[in-house]
């Protein structure tokens, strides 16, 4: 699966939301407008004291007397506010992400030092598919209840979660459990989430028009028991309620149609996904079979299932309309597509597909790319995705991190230690002045651990930098405001104790703080073609990071100029621009369309393989970059870099 023509889509579906938004209330201007115009019609024509009624006129043509310019800009003024309103006061709800979301599903966030089998199993393989694609580690978030089901929450991989039952986790197996994972997190690199969150504000919006009109409807029936039979103003506000209450469902209703069509085609698509991440078909047809035979089924049981229904691993609420609102793919559907042997009858007790059979699915032909390869194209092409070589490779990078530095990344405090150890210096006088930075932290722990931490995070391997930051950001994220301010002064402190950024420093800063950030929406994309300066500023840092000659910076900074096609980008002298002019470049090119963004990942990547060497500061820089721009890479750990540091830590 791509992940950048994917992205692309599903900007694409949420620019068509927009649209069918507009025309939703659009229609439910013009309906209300027209109920309206029939109920004052109705009035006029005997059945109010307010009877006007002074010529034989049609009811039709009643009707269309009342349909004036100065009521149609009332209504359309009503309809809009209420809904623009209530969709934004739904989408300001949500902004914190998939947090939000767990909670209100009753989530609890799995401790990640917990000692149960099942959850240690669920938090383990996050971590491995994370690690694997180069994305943060997601907070995981347990459901009590015995349903098999899942979902992914957030607006973008910062602030994703996985939200898993307590079902799915006692009855899946690993191969299973690692399936619907898969699944979530093709979710998460596709953009689905976002997707999903802006289907709930619009939604909510549509549904408000009928609250009101409940609303209305209980006032009219109050005033109605207490009325004189001359005053037949609660029958006025009973039509006004009435006409509210039919147009704010009818427009929940098509809008959820409008949802479910969406989903369904999605979940496809992480079906297929799920299966090109793991070759192993028989993790999530298993998990599917499992569902299809499980007395609870994947049907969730709390009160706000239905508002994020398509959300979920398999259909969390029962469908209504012979299909029409289901927000999934039937189970036997979604099985078939990829075990293609699989025959309806087949119960529990029938044997899964043979993982190692790749003819067994449509989708489990094509890898990521092997991991080996430093081309540019395949740099690009394993961006958002977690292949099984990638999986492997972070099963091992975990082993060789260990278990002191892993249990660390799970504390709020000691997380702290695991990260800043990773920018205590080299040289003597440096690391003494960061140490007297570092004091105070250090006796608040009384055990010494927190010091043996930042040791142990020192002396690792630069290869496993990335992977410790990412099992890190969890812990980070449990952090109070005030501790992250303390800890982004106390990171800025260290990172210049010897007067000067390296560009190693800014590459792991950036990653840092890039998650520490509250999400910014971007409202419009921009063309690469009106960004060169931009384009100069970051080509520019990767040319001079791998080549100390000039000439040749200018030789690699040049191809990748040819990469993007901008023939005319000139490379800006050496120390010409400064890390915030770099900052600035990078946060303005994230918002570059999906599409766009390969040809630049393709281009830095080629500027720093130009002369055939990539050194760790170069890829920790390009997958620095490669974060700014919302582009996980996974990461390129030999096997033998791994033996060494193993062998190493054994011996110490």
């Amino acid at each position: 699966m791509n992940f950048f023509e994917q992205q692309d889509i599903a900007h694409r579906n949420t620019r068509w939301l927009i649209i069918l938004f507009g025309l939703a209330v659009i229609t439910l201007i013009a309906i209300t407008a027209l109920l309206f115009a029939a109920m004052f019609a109705y009035l006029q024509t005997g059945h109010s004291p307010y009877d006007i009624d002074a010529a034989p006129v049609s009811f039709g043509q009643r009707v269309l007397n009342n349909l004036d310019w100065s009521m149609l800009g009332i209504i359309a003024l009503s309809v809009c506010t209420v809904v623009g309103l209530s969709s934004l006061f739904k989408f300001f709800q949500l902004r914190g992400g998939g947090r939000v979301i767990a909670e209100a599903m009753g989530g609890q966030l799995i401790n990640q030092q917990t000692t149960n089998a099942d959850e240690r199993k669920i938090l383990n393989i996050v971590e491995e598919m994370a690690i694997a694609s180069g994305a943060p580690v997601p907070p995981v978030y347990l459901m009590e209840d015995d349903a098999i089901n899942a979902f992914a929450a957030g607006h973008n991989p910062h602030n994703a979660v996985i939200g898993v039952t307590r079902g799915c986790i006692r009855l899946l197996n690993r191969d299973e459990l690692q399936g619907v994972v898969a699944h979530e997190f093709s979710h998460i690199f596709h953009g689905d989430m976002r997707l999903n969150l802006r289907l709930v504000a619009v939604l909510h919006g549509i549904l408000v028009l009928g609250l009101v009109g409940q609303y209305l409807f209980t006032s009219a029936r109050y005033r109605m028991a207490f009325r004189s039979s001359k005053d037949n103003s609660p029958l006025i506000l009973f039509g006004m309620a009435l006409v509210l209450v039919i147009i704010g469902y009818a427009g929940t209703f098509f809008g959820n149609i409008i949802k479910a069509a969406v989903s369904r085609q999605r979940e496809y698509l992480a079906d297929a996904s799920a299966v090109q991440f793991t070759r192993n078909p028989s993790g999530i047809a298993g998990a599917l079979k499992k569902i299809r035979n499980h007395s609870q089924g994947s049907l969730l049981h709390n009160a706000h299932a239905s508002e994020f229904s398509h959300m979920y691993f398999s259909q969390g609420v029962r469908a209504s309309f012979t299909g029409l609102m289901a927000t999934h793919p039937p189970l036997d559907k979604r099985i078939s597509r990829i075990d293609k042997s699989w025959q309806p009858e087949t119960t529990t007790s029938a044997q899964p597909t043979a993982a190692g059979d790749q003819r067994t699915s449509q989708f489990a032909g094509s890898a990521a790319g092997a991991t080996a390869s430093d081309t540019a194209q395949q740099d690009v092409a394993s961006v958002g995705t977690a292949s099984p070589e990638y999986l492997s490779s972070a099963q091992s990078i975990l082993t060789t991190i260990g278990a002191p530095l892993r249990n660390a990344t799970q504390d709020p405090f000691l997380c702290r230690g695991a990260l800043l150890g990773l920018f205590l210096a080299k040289d003597t006088a440096t690391r003494t002045a960061q140490w007297q930075l570092l004091e105070p932290l250090v006796q608040q722990d009384a055990t010494g651990e927190w010091q043996s931490i930042l040791e142990l995070a020192a002396q690792l391997a630069p290869e496993l930098r990335l992977p410790l930051i990412e099992l890190a950001l969890p812990g980070l994220k449990k952090l109070t405001d005030s501790q992250v301010t303390g800890f982004k002064k106390l990171l800025d402190d260290l990172v210049l104790a010897d007067k000067k950024i390296s560009l190693q420093e800014w590459s792991l800063q950036r990653i840092v703080l890039h998650h520490l950030e509250p999400v910014q929406p971007q409202f419009r994309t921009r063309n690469l073609r009106e960004l060169r300066k931009e384009c100069e500023i970051l080509l520019a840092a990767l040319a001079f990071a791998g080549h100390r000659d000039d000439q040749q910076a200018q030789a690699a900074f040049q191809a990748a100029a040819n990469e993007l096609r901008l023939s005319a980008l000139t490379l800006p002298r050496r120390g010409h621009y400064a890390l915030k002019d770099l900052d600035q470049a990078l946060a303005t090119l994230n918002s570059v369309a999906p599409l766009q963004k390969p040809q630049l990942l393709k281009a830095m990547s080629r500027c720093i393989q130009y002369d055939g060497k990539i050194t760790v500061t170069e890829r920790e820089l390009l997958r620095a970059m490669a974060d700014g721009l919302d582009c996980p890479m996974p990461p390129l750990v030999s096997t033998a870099t791994l033996t060494s540091h193993a062998n190493a830590l054994t011996r110490s």
